[in-house]
């Protein structure tokens, strides 16, 4: 490993006299050898006092202002300001070749030797104090742990011996450690000095085959190992050239404003850079210097969130996050009462009152109870937080006044939801004479197997999920007998959820149960729902349950705080200088996180996966701890999917109590949990639909308080879309929710396992079923010699099980934690997950914490983990090909020569590879694994491009890949206006930037096909694309249409990106994918090929291409 250190002596060592260099400043040393002075060699310094800009071109008419724009300045440089300028310029180069070598941290004594032979003079901490007085949203100065930048970490006995430990300069290994030893007790723990520059990054690039020169990123997926990144001397020389330009420009402004308000600009810099000093950790005291101006504690009430608000505009960092028009107050509403038609008792009056201090109702919850006491069925879509609970809760007290034998089952789409309405229900009864003592528990996967008799003959009220009814309770019908002839209410909270093929098996599921009620001879259950703010709650309502009869209630009357709501975007690396490109969204979430919980605001932030959530409950922790507030790092908590049911008992416990200062959550915590009152609510990017944004807002203002809530722009093209539009949000009318009750997959399927709970009698059951159920049961189903109709004996002994109605996964993978012996389990995750999340050497994050994996058996589901101290994290590197393997059906389309085919898709998904990344996202190392492939089978639909097509691509040299990309969200995104389905349901391949902007041939070339396939059902799939595939010439003719009639320019959410890619759109050639779409309908002749983009499109070059013909897939189905 080259250190810097010694590069500067090489060069004191070589130079017979120094370089001389038009317009560098006096005292500056030159560099004349090797990688360092190839990079002075591209330098142009502006001397302080030259205006003259006729070497820089600007275009006429174009006004730009950024922070490395030159600010002139006709004050003269005192000779202190002078040697700062030198000493920057020397960091700058040192920083900039020390990125460039792998595992070598920039700390302070690691850079200083190097520094030091190029000013020839000691380097201060104060000096570099001083260079972040002017530049302090430049570069990052400050004490670090050492342990956190460790790169290869030394394992209790595996082969990871953080080998290169020595080459980082941080630490010094024994030569022998034992099994009992661990890091802790290994490498004690100091605070290194770590210099940063956090304007911008060196873009990857790797080391051209031929040349060895560096080029743009190339990525051969199979057969190559990981490489790491190197960088081109031009591209260094620009980056440091700009830093440069930067400083002297803040340094003339510097100047300029002391010449105004008649300072001494030398003194008034060393009384600034005071406050920059950076201190090590065992040496705070009460008298340090605060950068910041803190609450001393946290408030035990929160501000006026308009006071917040404010204060943080006024604060150092805030350089204008707020985006125009992204700003919307929603005035307080008053409550309003209603009054019930009957009356209810004192015990259930007393109870609402010592449990809830309730003395009226709303006027919403009034009139649903007074349906549902009239005979309907009721449903209340009404905002977050209005007390629709009440709504069920009241009229099954009531029940069991008038009947103790009443029996409930309240089903919650979430465990977490019937957890919280259990203990709710429980508070109310047991202030209740006679009521205190009734069993009322939760029946889910987590109810042991000896509490589940108890629950089932003895329980009252069961809170379960649509998928506990479907597998264990409708099959045991006989077992539940006495349960379903006295069931008097059925409670669906949360109906919105059960939407597209979800929705469909539980429609089919709450008719199942209906059927058996009925055969008991119950015919009289009321059923009750609540829905968030939909557009069409009561046709939703009537199809998933298949009754009549129904009343809605969506009037609100519960009262409601101020509510502002703030589109913040993400700023620039360097706020005055664009072309740094979007700083980091997590850092941005986390300094706004915590300003927030220091002025009293309970806070919680919505990720949209389980890696981010984790990865901002780190970034929240530090930025608690940069700020001295430990007490703020010990009371954020994460909750997410995968975690063990005690630690969500405990983590829901905690928070419902307030013991919590800030929850970061995924989804999971999107639904009403009542987790206590909540100030404000932070999106941390666009959260795939507008739906599930409004869903996360309201979480907040609970209890009828004032209430922020915050969208985080991140750097995505639909995050950056509604931060230029932000009216969008609020413009944007609720959706309509669908079901599909004609889905013949699903139909049979549901069919099955009613005719193995009760034989089927089609005539009497298709009441419940459909018309279709004649023929499903004459094709599919066992008749019996009396004319009844049993389940097929192929899905026997429990047809259920066939029947994944949410695509969860049997089998999940044990991680358990074996830091200094423990032996505990920290979670469990899927399969689908557990190849991209776990692999040895990797990073494995929970609750905020890293730990190592230091084995993983696929063979034995378990991967074993070690707690570890580092500040980076490891990302898979990973590729996924969706091809199809078998035609099942083929379909004209008319008036073309393409044709559409039908049949079995093979996804198949390799992690080969996966890269440490800093906090910054900056690669420092790259390792190689080999994890055997993933394949799932689906079906789905496809169609190959026409060679035609591909033609034109060719010749204008378009970006194929991007085309083909556009295409498969034009026609994706119109899905829904013909099949019944949501979001995610159908996907396609999305193509990945890493490898369609390579510069080097690729061996993995895809075939020019636009697929889709069933993201759920497993290998028969859900059904979706099979409809879709009969209405694919609608489908084609519609995209066409809207693509080609969008007034963007390079393709938007409306047209070719969608909300839900993985990759982020950045593969997208709109005028690409009209051509592809124009070709499969035969219109080629409306393709006008001079209004073409001609050579590579600004946004996606074509490189070299990464897309071959596409070849037929051999079936046999005749074509009609």
């Amino acid at each position: 490993m080259i250190k810097p250190q010694a590069v500067a002596r090489s060069n004191q060592h070589r130079s017979g006299k120094k370089r001389k260099r038009t317009g560098t400043p006096e005292g500056s040393a030159g560099v004349n050898n090797g990688v360092l002075a190839s990079l002075t060699h591209h330098e142009r310094p502006i001397t302080p006092r030259s205006k003259d800009t006729t070497s820089r071109k600007v275009k006429p008419g174009t006004l730009t202002l950024d922070s490395s724009a030159w600010v002139g300045s006709p004050i003269e440089w005192p000779e202190h300001l002078k040697k700062l300028r030198q000493t920057h310029r020397a960091l700058n180069l040192v920083y900039t070749f020390c990125c460039t070598r792998k595992h070598l941290a920039t700390t302070f004594e690691n850079m200083k030797t190097a520094v030091e032979g190029h000013i020839q003079r000691e380097l201060l901490t104060h000096d570099i104090a001083q260079i972040k007085a002017l530049l302090p949203e430049t570069i990052n100065f400050g004490y670090v742990d050492a342990d956190t930048l460790q790169v290869t970490i030394l394992g209790d006995g595996d082969d990871i011996r953080r080998t290169r430990a020595h080459e980082y300069g941080v630490t010094k290994l024994p030569n022998t450690f034992s099994e009992e030893d661990n890091i802790s007790s290994i490498v004690k723990s100091k605070d290194l000095l770590l210099f940063e520059f956090i304007d911008g990054d060196l873009k990857r690039q790797v080391s051209d085959a031929k040349t060895g020169e560096a080029t743009n990123p190339s990525h051969r997926l199979r057969g190559e190992d990981l490489k790491m990144p190197v960088y081109s001397q031009k591209q260094m020389a620009k980056l440091i050239e700009k830093r440069n330009r930067k400083f002297d420009s803040a340094v003339s402004s510097f100047m300029s404003r002391c010449a105004v308000n008649s300072t001494d600009a030398v003194e008034a810099l060393r009384s600034i850079a005071e406050t920059y000093l950076p201190i090590a950790t065992d040496k705070l005291s009460s008298t340090a210097p605060v950068k910041r101006a803190l609450p001393s504690m946290i408030p035990v009430e929160c501000q006026a969130v308009a006071e917040i608000i404010d204060e943080i505009k006024r604060m150092e960092w805030y350089t204008g996050q707020i985006v125009t028009d992204g700003h919307r107050v929603f005035e307080a509403e008053k409550a309003i009462f209603g009054d019930l038609k009957f009356q209810l008792s004192q015990n259930i009056v007393d109870a609402l009152f010592n449990t809830k201090n309730i003395t009226r109702l709303y006027s919403h919850q009034a009139e649903a109870i007074n349906n549902l006491y009239e005979g309907y069925n009721v449903i209340i879509s009404t905002s977050t937080s209005s007390g629709k609970s009440l709504v069920y809760q009241i009229p099954m007290l009531y029940e069991l006044e008038l009947d103790s034998n009443s029996r409930g089952m309240y089903i919650f789409p979430t465990k977490a939801l019937a957890q919280d309405q259990k203990r709710s229900m429980k508070e109310l009864l047991d202030f209740i004479p006679g009521l205190g003592d009734f069993i009322v528990d939760t029946f889910d996967g987590d109810t042991t197997m000896s509490d589940r008799d108890l629950i089932r003959e003895n329980g009252r009220i069961i809170f379960t999920n649509p998928d506990m009814l479907h597998i264990t309770i409708l099959p045991q019908e006989e077992k539940w007998r006495a349960f379903f002839q006295n069931l008097k209410l059925v409670v669906i909270d949360e109906l919105h959820v059960y939407n597209g093929l979800f929705g469909s098996h539980v429609a089919l599921i709450m008719r199942r149960l209906r059927r058996i009620c009925a055969a008991y001879g119950n015919r009289h259950i009321k059923f009750i729902s609540c829905s968030a703010t939909v557009a069409n709650p009561e046709e939703h309502m009537r199809t998933i349950f298949g009754i009549e009869k129904i009343r809605l209630t969506e009037s609100d009357g519960s009262p409601s705080g101020r509510k502002e709501f703030i589109c913040w975007n993400t700023p620039f690396k360097d706020p005055l200088d664009p072309s740094s490109g979007r700083g980091d969204v997590i850092a941005e979430s986390a300094k706004l996180f915590c300003q927030l919980i220091l002025r009293g605001a309970r806070v919680i932030a919505f990720c949209r996966v389980r890696k981010q959530c984790e990865i901002l409950i780190r970034a929240v922790r530090a930025e608690a701890l940069s700020l001295d507030k430990s007490d703020i790092a010990a009371r954020i908590m994460g909750y997410r999917g995968g975690y063990a049911p005690h630690d969500r008992r405990r983590i829901e416990k905690e928070m419902f109590e307030g013991r919590l200062l800030g929850i970061v959550a995924t989804n999971a915590l999107e639904l009403g949990v009542d987790i206590g009152s909540l100030d404000a609510v932070i999106t941390v990017g666009f959260p795939y639909t507008i739906a599930n944004l409004r869903q996360q807002s309201g979480r907040a203002g609970r209890r009828n308080k004032d209430s922020l809530s915050v969208l985080i722009g991140d750097s995505f093209p639909t995050d950056q879309y509604y931060m230029d539009n932000p009216e969008e949000i609020f413009a944007k009318p609720n959706c309509e929710l669908q079901v599909d009750l004609e889905n013949l997959l699903v139909l049979e399927s549901h069919a099955q396992c009613a005719a193995f709970e009760m034989p089927i009698r089609p005539q009497e059951d298709k009441l419940y079923f459909g018309e279709q159920l004649l023929e499903i049961a004459e094709k599919r189903l066992v008749k019996d010699p009396l004319g009844f109709y049993h389940c097929n004996d192929r899905f026997r002994p429990c047809p259920s099980k066939h029947v994944n109605i949410r695509d969860t996964e049997d089998g999940h993978f044990v991680v358990i934690d074996v830091t200094e012996g423990r032996n505990t389990v920290l979670e469990e995750v899927e399969p689908s997950r557990a190849l991209f999340t776990i692999y040895e050497g990797g990073i494995f994050l929970h609750q905020g914490e890293t730990y190592l994996v230091k084995e993983f058996s696929p063979e034995l589901r378990m991967a074993k983990v070690s707690l570890v101290k580092v500040d980076w994290t490891t990302q898979q590197r990973d590729y996924t090909d969706i091809d199809p393997i078998e035609t099942e059906a083929i379909h004209r389309i008319p008036n073309s020569l393409s044709r559409a085919f039908y049949g079995v898709i093979r996804i198949r998904a390799v992690v080969f590879g996966y890269f440490k990344v800093d906090k910054r996202r900056r690669i420092l190392d790259a390792v190689q694994v080999d994890n055997p492939p993933i394949e799932i089978l689906s079906k789905g639909m496809w169609l190959d491009v026409p060679k035609s097509a591909l033609d034109i691509l060719k010749i204008r040299r378009m970006n194929i890949a991007g085309a083909i990309h556009a295409a498969e969200h034009a026609i994706l995104s119109l899905m829904p206006q013909f099949v019944v389905s949501m979001p995610g349901d159908v996907r396609t391949e999305c193509k990945v930037a890493l490898k369609e902007f390579a510069k080097k041939e690729t061996s993995r070339k895809r075939p020019a096909r636009v697929t889709f396939y069933d993201a759920k059902g497993g290998a028969g799939g859900s059904g979706i694309s099979t409809k879709a595939f009969e209405f694919i010439d609608l489908l084609l003719l519609r995209a066409c249409d809207r693509v080609g009639s969008c007034h963007c320019l390079e393709g938007c959410i409306e047209c070719v990106c969608s909300e839900r890619c993985k990759e982020q759109n950045v593969i997208i050639s709109k005028a690409g994918g009209e051509v592809i779409l124009k070709s499969l309908l035969g219109r080629e002749g409306d393709i006008c090929i001079d209004t073409l983009p001609w050579g590579e499109e600004e946004a996606v070059p074509a490189g070299l291409e990464t897309v071959c013909e596409a070849e037929e897939v051999v079936g046999n189905q005749p074509i009609p």
